[in-house]
């Protein structure tokens, strides 16, 4: 949901900021920012409380903040920019991550009859009743979706389990919207499940030319 809160108006000349600096972009970075029209890309903005200059890959007139992030990022960087950008949107670059495969389609993760259950974190598809994680069990029964419980539960053609060996977990710590790039026509948004297991992240296909034109008014 899109939130109501104005930030300052745009810097039109940062170069009377001593900090401010270009950042060295890759192909990636640099096309992404090519899809969108140039009056959207680089747009700059000073943060009184903190006395810098926050500079926006992509700023829509609709007020979203798209950030293009090529490589890891701290979590007090993570944290400065979503403090800052009120609609802020970022744009992995997944091709970079190491041991990141999507897997299998999921159900609807919200589907009223999936209440009672929650996913198990692991590569394999498979859901523990939430009963049994209440009462403390700390390893209860794995059930699959030919158990009796599951096996009427239909599956989605655009939500998918992963799995990340090596995650950079920095971004399970987002609170803004994370969209993954893994190259081609499709793009993934990883969502979470709020779990008494803990969160259960998931993925979203997106189409890249959808996710484009939802941030690019017509008259564009």
């Amino acid at each position: 949901m899109k939130k109501d809160i104005p930030l300052p108006e745009p810097v039109q000349d940062v170069s009377a900021f001593k900090n401010e600096f270009y950042r060295k972009e890759t192909a990636w970075h640099r096309d992404w920012k090519l899809a969108f029209p140039s009056s959207f890309r680089e747009i700059a903005f000073f943060d009184k409380a903190n006395n810098n200059l926050h500079r926006a890959d992509i700023f829509t007139p609709a007020g979203y903040t798209i950030e293009f992030q090529n490589s890891p990022i701290s979590l007090a960087e993570l944290n400065s920019r979503e403090a800052f950008y009120p609609n802020l949107i970022w744009v992995l670059n997944g091709k970079k991550f190491k041991g990141f495969r999507v897997l299998k389609h999921l159900p609807d993760v919200d589907d009223p009859k999936l209440k009672d259950y929650e996913f198990c974190h692991s590569d394999h598809l498979s859901m523990v009743r939430k009963a049994e994680v209440k009462m403390g069990n700390f390893l209860p029964k794995p059930l699959n979706f030919y158990h009796n419980e599951l096996k009427h539960i239909k599956f989605t053609s655009n939500l998918y389990s992963f799995c990340w060996k090596q995650p950079h977990s920095v971004w399970y710590s987002a609170t803004a919207k994370i969209i993954v790039d893994l190259g081609g026509h499709f793009l993934y948004e990883l969502k979470q499940r709020p779990q008494l297991n803990g969160n259960y992240p998931y993925l979203k296909l997106i189409n890249r030319k959808t996710f484009i034109a939802q941030h690019t008014p017509p008259e564009y």
